[in-house]
């Protein structure tokens, strides 16, 4: 009965745990989260979903069944909670970008390296047959620095440096509930909510000026989106092949999308020698949609492999066909459907080895490939993405274990050019590593049930 109330306990202290941990995980990845100057529009860059085991194998995840690992990538896999289960995941995530354009027949390199938290989740029986799921990852990230120098100011009495800085993100909390009324077939709900803050920002700061009293203002602003909205998924499974050595899973997940409609404040601020000037904008809110998602996968899995694949579509084009950013600066920013591929291997040569760790190990390797949700000057953006990760047991016949994962990845795979200020320039080609490493707790059999001793 002790031990029963201890771990108890233990359930408690974790479920109160994740409020302050949202709270962090909200202020850590701000600002650091990523380093890319595609995160200048919209939402940001678009974070990669899943936990480390997933991620490691490509982001894979909407077909995969598992009763020893959360899955919260599809919301029908809470109803195959084991009952006397509580699955609990943990990761973290640092990243190392390289950017890098051609300019003036040069070639202009930045680098930027990150550690964030990057998820949060549980899963829970709640009857035979009837599971939940709660998960904190974030979905979008903002972080770029830049400047640009013009040479003509006021009719060529001077130079002006433009600078341009951006930080902030958004978070997305799930919670759903799952049911399989059949031992083959589950589905399930979740609402998502979606918070977070992007500040974004500019400056001019005028020098050389040759003529005149020298007394230009110098001009900053500060535009804040602030975000909060809830949206939906469905989703389901079914197992055509459902055995104790043997699994073969397909499935599917549809998110409604609707309205985002971030409130934007802008601040301008004008300086010269002799006063400082503020003005204030109270925008309506921007008309971003967040998408309808259709994601589909199959995932096949024996005592010795798993390997699966997923399709994800995601109508950013057609949800948000009528915004423009930045048009009146030379290069419009718009929105486009995107498309992506997930495959991805798992690989253990005997998980019950007694002599030989190495051969418990799981070995992970997946790939991504698909679109940016922004074209820029017409220009459409590809991306890819190659996984690799390794799986730790951390006792023999348990389930709790240490996942580590890489990933290289890289945005604008071909050259292209377009054309700023009546001047060719080429597109920003971005290179970037990942390491995650994730933490699977709480996953044994015996977790509620009662010990008796004669």
């Amino acid at each position: 009965m002790q031990r029963l109330n201890k771990k108890i306990f233990g359930v408690i202290i974790a479920l109160i745990a994740l409020l302050p941990m949202g709270a962090v995980a909200q202020t850590l990845t701000s600002s650091v989260n990523t380093y890319s100057p595609y995160s200048m529009y919209g939402l940001g860059e678009l974070s990669t979903q899943g936990t480390a085991v997933q991620r490691s194998m490509g982001g894979v995840g909407v077909a995969m069944f598992s009763t020893t690992a959360v899955n919260v990538m599809n919301p029908a896999a809470y109803g195959y909670t084991p009952q006397q289960s509580f699955l609990f995941n943990f990761g973290v995530e640092g990243g190392h970008y390289r950017n890098a354009q051609q300019k003036s027949g040069s070639t202009v390199k930045t680098a930027y390296n990150s550690v964030n938290i990057h998820d949060i989740a549980f899963q829970m029986p709640l009857a035979k047959g009837v599971g939940m799921g709660f998960s904190l990852t974030p979905y979008s990230n903002v972080g770029y620095t830049m400047h640009r120098d013009d040479m003509s100011v006021a009719g060529n009495m001077g130079s002006a440096r433009y600078e341009y800085y951006g930080e902030g993100d958004v978070t997305e909390v799930k919670f759903g509930v799952g049911w399989a009324p059949v031992k083959k077939f589950s589905f399930g709900v979740s609402m998502q909510y979606y918070w977070g803050c992007i500040n974004r920002s500019y400056k001019m700061l005028p020098s050389n000026i040759i003529t005149g009293s020298g007394e230009y203002a110098s001009t900053t602003g500060i535009d804040t989106y602030d975000v909060s909205r809830v949206k939906m998924q469905a989703g389901v499974m079914w197992n055509p092949i459902l055995k104790s050595d043997e699994i073969l899973t397909f499935a599917a997940t549809y998110d409604i999308g609707g309205n985002l409609h971030p409130d934007v404040v802008k601040y301008v601020y004008v300086d010269n020698l002799l006063q400082s000037v503020v003005r204030q904008e109270n925008d309506a809110a921007l008309p971003l949609k967040l998408p309808k998602q259709v994601a589909a996968g199959f995932f096949y899995q024996n005592l010795k492999i798993k390997f699966g694949a997923d399709y994800v579509y995601q109508g950013w084009g057609n949800d948000n066909a009528s915004i423009f950013e930045n048009a009146d600066n030379g290069v419009a920013v718009a929105y486009t459907d995107t498309h992506t591929v997930k495959v991805g291997v798992q690989y253990t040569p005997r998980h019950t080895d007694v002599r030989n760790y190495l051969r418990r190990m799981a070995y992970r390797v997946g790939a991504r490939y698909g679109d940016y949700y922004q074209t820029y000057g017409g220009a459409k953006i590809d991306q890819l993405a190659l996984t690799a990760g390794l799986g730790l047991p951390v006792k023999l016949f348990g389930r709790q274990a240490v996942d580590i994962g890489f990933e290289w990845g890289m945005r604008g795979l071909k050259q292209q050019e377009i054309i700023v200020d009546k001047k060719p320039a080429s597109l920003v080609r971005q290179n970037y590593f990942k390491f995650s490493i994730g933490l699977s707790l709480f996953g044994e059999d015996d977790w509620f049930v009662q010990r008796k001793y004669r």
